[in-house]
């Protein structure tokens, strides 16, 4: 596992995420609002950094929604 993280965790609140970006678009049931990552990317880590790579495998689970999981390919 290279990321772990919750809402909790979130610098501002899902409350005030949602207030803020329903000023400028109306949110409909099912809306997803992407807010970024947990710690953990390979930007922050040391050398040499662990980017994806063709063949890498990225799963991910959100409680109550689902999970996800993708295989990288080359382009």
């Amino acid at each position: 596992m290279k990321q772990d993280g919750t809402t909790a965790e979130q610098i501002f609140p899902v409350g005030e995420v949602v207030r803020y970006v329903s000023r400028f678009m109306t949110l409909y049931p099912g809306d997803v609002i992407n807010t970024g990552t947990p710690a953990g990317v390979a930007l922050g880590r040391p050398e040499p950094k662990p980017f994806l790579r063709a063949g890498d495998v990225v799963e991910l689970e959100i409680e109550g929604l689902g999970r996800q999981r993708q295989e990288l390919k080359d382009a």
